[in-house]
């Protein structure tokens, strides 16, 4: 009796199951298909219904890495990311049409990125990585949507050539830089160049107009100066000649006052050079003279003592 009681409740218990969430289950009677049930708490018939399955009618994904060529020849891995899922209305044909829907999706994703990128150079593979995600999406779309699956997105997330490639690409990356650079600073150079001449060309206006305006005065001081004299009786020859020897000794004066100073002064005209030449032998044949007179003076007493 007890046996039977406790078999009775082991077959009422196993006529109960719950599907989850975003889950749908399968029922077969008899190998045959007989209902699907989704989320919550559910009803079989025991040993007369099972379970074949379950699908899970969130979003999932799938990596496919593809190898191929692009149209310069070179060798390169795609990675493209496939977003999918199970259309809820169609959880018969996505269990009983397809056994393997991810071989499927990979082999579709092989197929379109192989005969998409090789019309493509390295440089615009990496810029229309958008169109090649396109195409492969309306490819499996129209694919797989017969089979209950809908293809939510296509990702090309991540493109890697061959290590010499990329070797390449950054050298060639790095000269374009570099030459960049260079045309920076050679402009830089070249205004600086131009400012540090307009610099010197107004520091030399600058400086002519004040060497002008210096002159300007001394000219305006010196007119004065001779209408001064000339009021006490003094004409403009004589006025100029004493502003001359004036200036000339108030020159000579400053410079006295300089302790350290190793100035010597020489006479700057044409003829000077000679004169200073003929002043200084006439100094020396005096200098000698004297000396000669000297010695004999000091002879003709020394021979008077005796």
């Amino acid at each position: 009796m007890y046996p039977i009681i406790f078999f009775g409740i082991i077959i009422l218990l196993s006529s109960f199951f719950i599907v989850k969430q975003q889950t749908a289950a399968i029922i077969e009677r008899f190998g045959r298909f007989q209902s699907i049930r989704h989320s919550g708490l559910q009803l079989k018939i025991p040993i007369v219904d099972r379970i074949a399955g379950k699908l899970s009618l969130k979003i999932q994904q799938l990596d496919v890495i593809v190898e191929t060529k692009t149209l310069d020849d070179v060798f390169v891995k795609l990675k493209v990311s496939v977003q999918y899922k199970v259309i809820r209305e169609k959880v018969y044909d996505a269990f009983y049409k397809l056994d393997y829907p991810h071989d499927q999706i990979t082999s579709y994703v092989f197929d379109v990125v192989r005969a998409e990128v090789p019309k493509m150079k390295l440089d615009d593979v990496f810029v229309k990585k958008d169109d090649i995600a396109i195409a492969v999406k309306a490819e499996l779309n129209d694919a797989m949507m017969d089979y209950g699956y809908d293809i939510i997105k296509t990702l090309v997330t991540d493109i890697d050539p061959d290590a010499q490639v990329k070797a390449a690409m950054n050298r060639i990356n790095a000269s374009e830089r570099e030459k960049v650079a260079a045309q920076y600073e050679g402009d830089a150079q070249r205004i600086l160049i131009v400012e540090k001449a307009k610099a010197e060309a107004e520091s030399k206006r600058l400086q002519g107009q004040g060497i002008a305006d210096q002159r300007r005065e001394i000219a305006r001081g010196l007119e004065e100066s001779v209408e001064v004299l000339n009021r006490v009786g003094i004409n403009s020859q004589e006025a100029s000649a004493l502003i001359v020897v004036t200036q000339h000794y108030d020159t000579l004066q400053s410079l006295g006052e300089e302790t350290n100073s190793n100035l010597i002064l020489l006479p700057n005209a044409p003829q000077a050079g000679s004169n200073m030449l003929n002043d200084m032998v006439a100094s020396f044949t005096a200098s000698n003279q004297i000396g000669e007179a000297m010695k004999k003076a000091q002879e003709k007493k020394v021979i008077n003592n005796k």
